[in-house]
């Protein structure tokens, strides 16, 4: 009888290593969700590094779980940017959406333009970026202050309770500004049937003009006003006969840009979410 001849069994090499989940369920005497909770919350060093991925491999090297560790979950963060002409910042959207070639904000939202003088004490987490929303729109050829969250609590205060918010901005138009002009825009404005707005305006700056240069010259005006949409300030000057030069967020509500450089963040500090 003859007999089929035997064949060896593929052999799949198995990754070195084992997983830094199952090493920190070793060490720490816990369920698998718990040492992910423990390495996502960036308390597990592999080698004297913070690692916030349980899918890490490790070999021989050290793996320590911070003494301080807690499975308490983490509080939902909120970033300030200060966004620079040419970036979309509007709420992203989970439907589809026609593709757009202009980058948006939100790209700046990584560890790379963290402000390196954030004075919130907060440690800069991988979670922290994901899911963050946008809740304060602003043209793309503005720059200035942009709110980035996960706190329900701030998402409703500019989002939801949007017209009750003022803006600060400083506009610098083209020319200089008569004191009609000022007047005007101080005037309660329609807008469209449905809406009025009433701005505070001031000239922050009004250069004199230098002979032959006039056409260089350019005023800064300062704007507050509640419920400020995106376009709305550009709108308003036109309606003056005044050509809009730039755009800058300086506040929003309580939330100030500071001294944050242009396209760095940095956190608001738990203790400062009340006072939005």
């Amino acid at each position: 009888m003859r007999t089929q001849p035997m064949t060896k069994k593929a052999v799949v090499p198995q990754e070195e290593g084992i997983r830094l989940s199952k090493r920190v369920m070793e060490i720490a005497a816990c369920s698998r969700a718990q040492a992910e909770r423990y390495i996502e919350g960036g308390f597990v060093r592999v080698g004297g590094a913070v690692v916030e991925l349980p899918e890490h491999r490790v070999r021989g090297d050290k793996v320590e779980l911070d003494a301080q560790a807690s499975l308490l979950p983490q509080p939902p963060v909120t970033m300030l940017l200060h966004k620079p002409s040419g970036f979309e910042a509007f709420e992203q959207s989970s439907g589809p959406r026609a593709p757009s070639r202009v980058p948006h904000a939100a790209k700046l939202m990584t560890a790379e333009h963290h402000a390196p003088h954030d004075r919130s004490a907060q440690r800069v987490l991988r979670q922290h970026f994901a899911a963050l929303q946008c809740v304060s729109p602003l043209e793309t050829g503005a720059s200035g202050l942009v709110v980035f969250t996960k706190d329900f609590t701030i998402k409703r205060k500019l989002m939801d309770d949007a017209a009750r918010v003022e803006h600060e901005l400083i506009v610098q138009v083209n020319g200089e500004v008569s004191e009609q002009a000022i007047e005007f825009l101080n005037r309660e404005q329609q807008v469209n049937p449905r809406m009025s707005v009433l701005a505070r305006v001031s000239v922050t700056h009004q250069p004199e003009p230098q002979e032959g240069q006039a056409h260089q010259v350019t005023t800064g005006l300062r704007f507050a006003l509640k419920g400020c949409v995106p376009g709305l300030v550009q709108h308003l000057c036109e309606r003056a006969d005044l050509e809009v030069m730039s755009i800058k967020r300086i506040r929003l509500g309580r939330l100030s840009l500071g001294g944050l450089a242009l396209g760095q963040w940095r956190y608001l500090a738990a203790s400062h979410v009340e006072r939005v």
